[in-house]
This record gives C-alpha cells, structure tokens and sequence, in this order.
C-alpha cells in the first residue's frame, strides 16, 4: 500500500486548517463576512480594472476567495482591497507573471511538503519498522502532525488567498470536459487550486492524525502466533516461530496451502476460523500478539501449561477504531460545499470517480454470470466444494505448484537482510527491461527498511528525498510472502519516482489516486516468480493470469462493497456504538456475500469479506485495488508486444490528472470491467 498518497489524501481531506482553539469569541472571528453582493462588487471591480478578456477566471477567483474568507481575515472592504491589489494579469502578457508566480508557489509548496513527509516519516519510524519493543513515546510521536497549522498560517498571511485568486479550482465535471484539452502547465494550475479547497479548524486536523495513528499502531500489531494454535486434537499444525499478521499473512497463508496435499486443507480451516473470531471480536484479547498461550480457536479454548484458563474476548476494538476515524472525518463536513461527507470526499474528491457510479460498477462486475463458472472451475481442479476462504484460491498462479518451502528457502538465502534487497534494486530494474543508467537512477532514489507490519511503499514528496520499500523480514531472512509484498511496494516505489521526477510540474507530481499506482505495484507482483529465474512456458499462461486476476477482483470488489455500505451505515447511524456497529458489519459483510456469492460457493451468512484490516487502518481505501486490477489488466493488454520499461516511463509520467483522462492518455481507452470479463470468457474456453 502507498503510504505517501495517503498523506496527501488526509491533507486534500481535512482541508487546510484555520486555528487551534474554538472559544466563543474565536468562532464569532470565524465566521463567514463575505456576502454575495460583496463578490459581485469586488468582481465587477477587478474586471473593470484588468479588462473582460479575463472575466471568468477572475469571477471565479474572487468567489473561491470568499469562500474561504472570515471575519478574523478582514472586512468586506478589506476583501475588496485585496483582490484587486494581489489579482494577477493574465492577458496583456500572455499569462507570463501567472506562470512565474506558479512556479515560485511550486517550488516552495516541493520544499514544505518534502520536509514534512521526511518528518513525518521519521516521527513514524520506530511504529513501523522492526526497532524491537515501541514505547508509549513513540507512538506520541507518531500521533504528531507536524503540518497541522499548514493552512493556519497559510490563511493569516494571505497566501491562501492568493491562491485561491489567481489559481481556482474546477469541479470533477470540468476537469474531466474541460482538461482533455489542457496543456501540463493548465493541469499543475488547477491541481494548485485544489489544494486551498475548504478551511478546516487545526484541531480537526489533528484529530483524524491521531485516529488513523491509533488505528496504524493497533492493525501493526494484531499479530497471531500460529505454532500456539491448536486443532480438536490439540495438535499443532503449524511452525512454532510462525506469526502471521492480520489479515494480510493470515490470507496468504491460506493461500500458500494450495501447494500443501497433506493438511493444506486442515490448515485452511483453522486460518478461516481464526479470521471469524476476529471478526465477531470473540478472540481472546490475551492470545492476540502473545505466545503466552495455546489457543484452539475452534472451539475458542484457551490452555496455558497445559491447563485450561478462562480468557475475556477482545472488547470490540476493532469497531471502535472504525468509529473513532469515522467521528474524525465526520466533524470536519461542515467545512465543505460540496463534499460535505467523508464518503464523497474519498470517492468525487480523491478518487475522483463518483462513489455511486463506483458501487453500480462493482454491482455490475459482481452480478457477471462468467464467474458461477469460474466457480465451477475452482471446485472441479480443487476436486471438492468450494469453501468461504476460497475468494483467495491461487491455483492458477504458475507458484501454485511450487512449495513455499523451496520458495522460501530461494529468497532466504538471497535476500537475508534489507541492505541485499536494496542492493538489488537496479538488478531487478534491469530484469524487467530497463537500462543501466536509468536502472541505477531509480534505484537510487529507494531505500528498503525492515517493517514492523506487512509492508508498505512510503514515497518522497520531494526529488532530493528518496521513496522508502518497508516489507516484514525476519532472522532467517525474507521469506517468499514477504517477497512478494516487496515487489509489489517496489512497483509502488517506482511509479512515485517516476511520477515525481518526470512529470512537467511539480503540482502534477503524482497520478490520479491510489489505483494508479496500485496498477503499476500489481504489474510488477505478477513479475515476482520471473525475478526469481523461474519461466512460465505454459500455452495457456496469458488465460491463467487472466482467471487469476478476475477472480481476485471478485474478491477484493465484494469487500470494497462491504467498505462502503459501512461507511452509508455509520452516516445513518452516527451514534452507533463499536458493539453495534460489528453486528452492522457483520450483517453488511453477509448481505454482500449472499447477494454475489452465496450462488458461487453454496453457503449463505459468511462474514468472511469483513477481515480486512484495512477497513480499520484505511478507510474507504479498498475500492482502490479494485480500480487497480482493472487498471492493471487494461494496461498489460496495452503493453503487449511494447518496450515494457520505455512505456512504464511514459505513462507513469502522465501526472496526475483526472482516472479518465489518465487511462485515454495511457492506454487510448476509458476505465471499463468489460475486457476482463471478455478475457475471462475466453479464457474458460481454454482452461479445463
């Protein structure tokens, strides 16, 4: 997952701040003093003054100006005062002096916001990498958000309204019709204006910090030691150093276990009844992140020496991170016109894809009949009926008939720390088609770290800092799970370098949202095995992926449908508390599952699609590796037969303009479901 897109989806989010303390008398200074008549008159008066050729960027600026204007700003008069001093000529000289002091503002804003991120990452740094033991401290630290008064002092010393003056923003509508024909330099203008799009009080902004921190440390450490676990005949089945971290490891061991003729299946089912007690929060508190017992989570009996001991069950706090980031994000939609929920900030804001055309595209991809056949496939080449935790199946991975043992044993040996992961960066670039010196370059630009958690791909916000690859590596070095996430964040590290470095502007720096760059890290995952010398002469390999990949959106689209219908929940109900809200999820989780695939699988009631733990750390983030896979799939079909690495460099460098836009620009085709259910069709053709 990227972690540096994240902070500047919190930052568009929570607007730009305004002061740090709300007393009577500082709310009445808050006020909005700007009235209609007031923008007209100071409309008219800048117009009158630079001339009609520049009339709907100027009625445009001074209405945005006043928007974000309040009585502590200044008077109406004062308001008038200032757009007609700071409004700059954008006619009698061909927009030259907008563009230089576009150029200055970019260049500032790269200095703040690189410095930031760097401090922010070194705030975070003992939270996520495998420091040993984080002390309370640390996770103070982590909780500070050292922008917090960014647009406070932004506001106070006018340069917010400069801002937004000279450079306004556009509605989603606009930009999608408007900047099909705009130049780079129009895009970095309007990617300016969104940045000052709302005011939000400081202490707002702090508070959705410090839930999503909270949130990140208590996911960082829901870890299961699975040489504890127990079946109904108090055998382990599993290695006694094993600890598997939720959901992610748990998930992919599940899926690892497909090689596994011998208890694969037992092994399977133990995970499953794992992820339902985490679920329905009836696990042990005490067993979680904890050797210090045996637990048969089964029948959810807890021994310690061989005794039976009586254990309380986590106390719903995995619900109660949902609501305290959803409480975060909802006391700020007052301050925004538009996007007035957090719902719609995440999807019509930073997605930029409206979140009811997102759910009618995931219902329409759900309800394809294409994959009650896939389905059928599945359970005829595992040769029983298909089970809940099968939405993972990988058998049709070329892996899936390798043993995660010599897997492991491969990348143990090869990666035994992250300074050789790091080292093998450019070699790695060079494997996939680049050439040397551009290789080295964007190698470079990386640093791997040892992560606490899963892993995760944290960019830089400017060029003379470098992007960070975290992927979990224990004593005996990484094993195959965590190299196959570290491929995935180094597709993330490669899109930020290439998308910070070589795009026109700086305010451009970036792409469209998280699927972007989710795309390019799926791109490179499918890669992992080729990294690792092993080919794939299979006739049929092209149908295989095809099958695999759409069966994994399947998956990831019904909990992304889950995501959503929580967060219309929590909006219907904001005074839930954590116990009602996990019967909520629960209940959404089965709805969803019985809606798209209870046909599939037999079974109704499976609340398997509410695991992932990025509903609690993440939120409304999972639709993202939906858009990603699609993404993904319409740009491999692209690069058939091209250059890969020449056009992994053109595209990534588009920038970041609207997903539309972006995908015409990159592949000559809008976003769409249709050519992978056309693709796996075909493929089932193919595939018996």
């Amino acid at each position: 997952m990227k972690k540096s897109f994240l902070i500047i989806f919190l930052l568009a989010l929570i607007g730009f701040t305004n002061c740090s303390t709300m007393t009577s008398e500082s709310k009445l200074s808050d006020q909005k003093n700007i009235t209609d008549q007031i923008v007209s008159e100071t409309q008219s008066a800048v117009i009158k003054l630079f001339g009609p050729g520049s009339q709907d960027l100027i009625n445009r600026g001074v209405a945005h100006a006043a928007s974000l204007w309040r009585a502590s700003d200044g008077t109406a008069e004062e308001f008038k005062k200032f757009c007609i001093e700071n409004y700059i000529e954008n006619i009698v000289d061909n927009g030259a002096e907008r563009e230089k002091v576009f150029i200055k503002i970019s260049k500032n804003f790269e200095s703040l916001w690189g410095h930031n991120n760097k401090i922010l990452l070194d705030l975070n740094e003992n939270m996520h990498l495998n420091n040993g033991p984080y002390h309370d401290i640390d996770a103070m630290f982590a909780a500070y958000s050292p922008d917090a008064h960014f647009s406070n002092d932004f506001y106070a010393n006018k340069i917010a309204f400069v801002i937004a003056l000279n450079y306004p923003p556009y509605s989603l509508k606009e930009k999608n019709e408007l900047g099909k024909n705009w130049s780079s330099l129009e895009w970095a203008y309007a990617r300016l204006g969104d940045v000052f799009s709302a005011r939000v009080p400081a202490e707002l902004s702090q508070a959705i910090n410090t839930a999503g921190t909270n949130a990140d440390i208590y996911i960082s450490e829901y870890n299961i030691f699975m040489g504890n676990l127990l079946n109904n005949e108090n055998e382990k089945l599993f290695p006694e150093d094993m600890i598997l971290l939720s959901h992610w490891n748990l998930r992919d061991e599940i899926k690892s276990n497909y090689a596994n003729t011998e208890n694969g299946i037992e092994k399977q089912d133990m995970i499953y009844s794992v992820m339902k007690r985490i679920i329905d929060q009836s696990i042990p508190e005490k067993v979680i992140n904890s050797g210090s017992y045996e637990w048969n989570p089964i029948n959810n009996m807890v021994f310690q020496q061989g005794q039976e001991v009586q254990l309380m069950a986590e106390p719903d706090s995995r619900y109660q991170q949902i609501l305290n980031n959803f409480h975060a994000m909802k006391a700020t939609d007052e301050y925004y016109a538009d996007y007035n929920t957090f719902i719609k900030r995440a999807f019509s804001g930073s997605k930029e894809i409206p979140q009811e055309e997102v759910e009618k595209l995931f219902d329409e991809y759900l309800s394809s009949p294409v994959f009650k056949e896939v389905g059928k496939l599945i359970a005829k080449r595992l040769g029983r009926d298909l089970k809940p935790y099968d939405i993972w199946y990988d058998g049709f991975k070329a892996r899936s008939s390798i043993s995660e043992e010599k897997l492991n044993g491969i990348t143990r040996k090869k990666y035994p720390n992250a300074q050789a992961l790091n080292a093998d960066l450019s070699t790695i670039l060079k494997k996939l088609g680049w050439e040397k010196n551009r290789a080295e370059f964007i190698a470079s630009k990386i640093d791997v770290d040892a992560a606490r958690g899963s892993g995760h791909a944290w960019g830089a916000q400017m060029k003379a800092e470098n992007a960070h690859l975290r992927t979990r590596i224990s004593d005996k070095g990484m094993d195959y799970k965590g190299y196959n996430i570290a491929v995935h964040e180094f597709g993330h590290n490669v899109e930020q370098t290439i998308s910070l470095h070589d795009v026109d502007y700086y305010m451009i720096n970036g792409v469209p949202n998280t699927a972007f760059t989710e795309a390019l890290a799926f791109i490179f995952q499918k890669r992992d095995l080729q990294l690792l010398g092993f080919t794939n002469d299979d006739v049929n390999k092209e149908h295989l992926q095809t099958l695999d990949l759409s069966w994994s959106v399947f998956e990831i689209m019904g909990v992304s449908m889950v995501d959503m219908k929580v967060w219309k929940w929590l909006y219907a109900n904001p005074n839930a508390t954590a116990k009602e809200l996990k019967g909520a999820v629960i209940s959404i989780a089965n709805e969803v599952w019985n809606s798209y695939f209870a046909d599939i699988y037999g079974t109704n009631d499976e609340p398997i699609l509410g695991i992932y733990s990025h509903m609690i750390s993440s939120p409304l983030y999972l639709a993202n590796y939906s858009f990603g896979h699609l993404i993904d799939f319409q740009v491999e079909q692209y690069l058939n037969g091209k250059d890969f690495s020449d056009e992994v460099d053109r595209i990534w460098s588009i920038g970041r303009v609207t997903p539309q836009i972006w995908m015409q620009k990159a592949a000559g085709e809008d976003i769409s479901i249709h050519p992978m259910i056309e693709a796996t069709n075909e493929a089932l053709k193919h595939i018996k």
